[in-house]
C-alpha cells in the first residue's frame, strides 16, 4: 500500500515543472493520496485498492480526450504484441470450427512445423485440457497454446484419415507477427502492398517486399493502407522516408509542454522515382494519415479511396510497476503543410467520438464526396503544385471512391457475421486440399481456371437456415457473386497464403481498380498532380 502511494506522488511529480507548478501539483497529489488511504483503511466494507487505483488513473484519462487511456497488463500485452512483431508460441495459424481449433497454415520454421504438423489439423486437447466442443474462448486458447520460449506444450491432434489422436511434443519459439498481409505484381510493371499496421517490423518489411517486386519488374506501386489503423510514429516516418526526398519535412509534432519537433527525410529512400497511388478509408487512422498526409503534401503520390478516420494526436506509453501501462496524448501532430488532421471531440466523450463515422454514414459521405464540407479556414495548398487540400478531420484524398452498396445486403451481413462464409470455406478446403494444391499449385492458375461449385454455395444456404438466419432470395441474388467471390479467396488464403487472399478480393476492390487505371494512364496520373 504504502509503495503504492509512494509511486503515485513520484509518477505525478515527475511530470510537472518547477515553481508555482510544482507546489500545485504536489497538493494535487496529496489528495489523491489521502483519499486512497482513507479508503483503504477506514471504509466500511473491504475494498480492493487496486481496483480503486485503476478506477481512478481511467476517471482521470476520461476527461482528457478519446485516446489517452489505461490499460491492465493484459490488455498491455494485447496491444504491443503485434506492434512489436513477435510473440512466443507454437507457430499457426488457426480458426473454429465448429468449437474445434482448425490449423489454418502452419508457419514455416516454426515449433510446429519443426515437428510435423500439418494445415487442416484439428488439435483436440492441449496439455491433457479438452478444448474441442467446449466453447472455449479464443483468448483462452491461445492462452494454454503461446508461453516462454523453450518450454513444452503437449497437444493431440485429429488429421483425416487418420484413426487415432496423434500426439505432438513442441517446444514453444519466437514467432514473427507481420504487419505486411500481400505483396505482388498486380501488372506487368505495377506492385502492390497491403499494409495492416505500423510495427517494429514493418520497415524491414516493406524494404524486403519493395525489393523483391522490383526485382519482377516493378516501376510504380499501389500501397494499401485501407483499414490500417496505425501503430509506431516512428515506423510511419521511416515509410514516408522511402517515398521522399531527403530534407523534405514529412511531420512536426507539437504539444502544450512539448516543443514542436520535425522530422525529415533522409537520402535513404528505396523509391523516390515511380508513380505512387496510396489507397485509404474511414478506418485508415493515425500512423497511416501521417504517410498519405506527407505524401499528398509534397505531390509526391495521389491518394485515392474516402476521407480518413482523424487521429492526429500522439500518445507516449507511461508504464506502470505492475506491468499496466498508461497511454498519454502528449502532442499533435501536423503534416507539412501544416494541416492538423485530428477530427473535433468534446474533452474525452469518447462515445460521441466514436459515433462520428456512423454521423459521416448517415450524411451519405461514404456514397457522394459532395456530402463533404470544409470550412474555408481549413484550406491547405500542396507544397510543389499548390493543390488546394484540407486538414482539420482527417486526410482527405485526391480521388475519392464511394462505398459500393449495391452488392451488401442483410443476408450477406448475416451470412458474415455468423462466420457461416468462413466455415463453408474451411469445410470445402478440408475436404478437398490434396486435389486442389495438385491441381492448382500456384495462384495464377486458380484465379483464372477455379469457381465455387452451386452446390457449395446451397450447402451453405441450407446451414443458414439451420442456424436460424431466414432465407432472403433477393438478398442472397443481390450478393452472390459477391459470396462466391469471398469464399474463392479465404479458400485461397488458406491453401496458399493472406496474399493470395487480396489477389482475389482486389478484382472487385473499386478503389484498387481505379489505382490501377490511374497508374497506367500518364497523363491522368499527372493531371491529378497538377504537373
Amino acid at each position: 500500500m504504502k509503495r503504492m502511494t509512494l509511486y503515485l506522488l513520484v509518477a505525478i511529480c515527475c511530470f510537472t515543472g518547477a515553481g508555482a507548478q510544482n507546489q500545485i501539483m504536489n497538493s494535487e497529489a496529496r489528495k489523491l493520496s489521502i483519499a486512497l488511504y482513507a479508503i483503504a483503511n477506514m471504509y466500511v466494507d473491504s475494498t480492493n485498492v487496486s481496483r480503486l487505483t485503476e478506477d481512478a488513473i481511467t476517471g482521470m484519462l476520461e476527461k482528457l480526450d478519446p485516446h489517452s487511456n489505461y490499460m491492465d497488463q493484459e490488455e498491455t500485452r494485447e496491444m504491443t504484441e503485434p506492434l512489436q512483431g513477435n510473440f512466443d508460441g507454437i507457430g499457426i495459424q488457426f480458426n473454429m470450427l465448429t468449437d474445434t481449433l482448425y490449423v489454418i497454415q502452419v508457419i514455416a520454421g516454426g515449433p510446429s512445423e519443426k515437428v510435423g504438423l500439418l494445415a487442416g489439423d484439428r488439435i483436440i486437447m492441449v496439455n491433457d485440457t479438452l478444448i474441442a466442443g467446449v466453447k472455449m474462448k479464443n483468448s483462452d486458447i491461445q492462452k494454454r497454446l503461446r508461453g516462454p520460449k523453450g518450454t513444452e506444450v503437449q497437444v493431440k491432434v485429429l488429421r483425416r484419415n487418420e484413426p487415432h489422436l496423434v500426439d505432438f511434443r513442441i517446444t514453444r519459439g519466437n514467432i514473427p507477427v507481420y504487419s505486411l498481409d500481400a505483396a505482388y505484381m498486380a501488372d506487368k510493371q505495377t506492385g502492390y502492398i497491403k499494409l495492416n499496421r505500423f510495427a517494429a517490423s514493418s520497415k524491414e518489411e516493406f524494404q524486403t517486399a519493395l525489393a523483391k517486386l522490383k526485382k519482377e519488374g516493378m516501376k510504380h506501386l499501389i500501397l494499401d493502407l485501407q483499414g490500417n489503423g496505425g501503430g509506431y510514429l516512428n515506423i510511419a516516418i521511416d515509410l514516408a522516408d522511402e517515398f521522399l526526398g531527403k530534407g523534405k519535412l514529412i511531420v512536426y509534432t507539437e504539444g502544450y509542454t512539448q516543443p514542436r519537433e520535425d522530422a525529415n527525410a533522409t537520402d535513404k529512400g528505396d523509391f523516390e522515382e515511380g508513380r505512387l497511388v496510396i489507397m485509404v478509408d474511414e478506418y485508415s487512422a493515425s500512423a497511416s494519415e501521417i504517410l498519405a498526409g506527407a505524401v499528398q503534401d509534397w505531390d509526391r503520390g495521389i491518394i485515392i479511396g474516402r476521407r480518413t478516420f482523424g487521429k492526429g494526436l500522439v500518445q507516449k506509453p507511461i508504464p506502470l510497476p505492475d506491468g499496466s501501462m498508461i497511454r498519454l496524448t502528449v502532442s499533435r501532430y501536423y503534416t507539412p503543410t501544416g494541416r492538423g488532421i485530428q477530427k473535433p471531440y468534446e474533452n474525452g466523450n469518447s462515445e460521441s467520438y466514436n459515433r462520428e463515422l456512423n454521423i459521416r454514414y448517415r450524411n451519405g459521405e461514404f456514397m457522394n464526396a459532395d456530402s463533404i464540407h470544409f470550412p474555408d479556414s481549413l484550406k491547405f495548398n500542396t507544397l510543389v503544385s499548390k493543390r488546394i487540400v484540407y486538414g482539420g478531420g482527417g486526410v482527405m484524398p485526391d480521388i475519392f471512391i464511394p462505398i459500393d452498396t449495391t452488392v451488401y445486403t442483410d443476408y450477406h451481413r448475416q451470412l458474415v457475421a455468423s462466420g457461416l462464409v468462413n466455415r463453408i470455406a474451411m469445410n470445402y478446403l478440408d475436404q478437398n486440399r490434396v486435389r486442389l494444391a495438385a491441381r492448382y499449385p500456384e495462384i495464377a492458375r486458380y484465379k483464372q481456371s477455379f469457381d465455387v461449385p452451386e452446390t457449395l454455395m446451397q450447402e451453405l444456404t441450407d446451414m443458414a437456415t439451420k442456424e436460424n438466419i431466414t432465407f432472403d432470395e433477393e438478398g442472397y441474388n443481390q450478393s452472390k457473386e459477391l459470396i462466391k467471390l469471398q469464399i474463392k479467396a479465404l479458400i485461397a488464403r488458406d491453401l496458399h497464403d493472406i496474399s493470395d487472399y487480396y489477389q482475389i478480393m482486389n478484382d472487385e476492390n473499386q478503389s484498387f481498380k481505379a489505382a490501377l487505371r490511374l497508374i497506367n494512364d500518364d497523363t491522368a496520373y499527372y493531371k491529378e498532380l497538377g504537373s
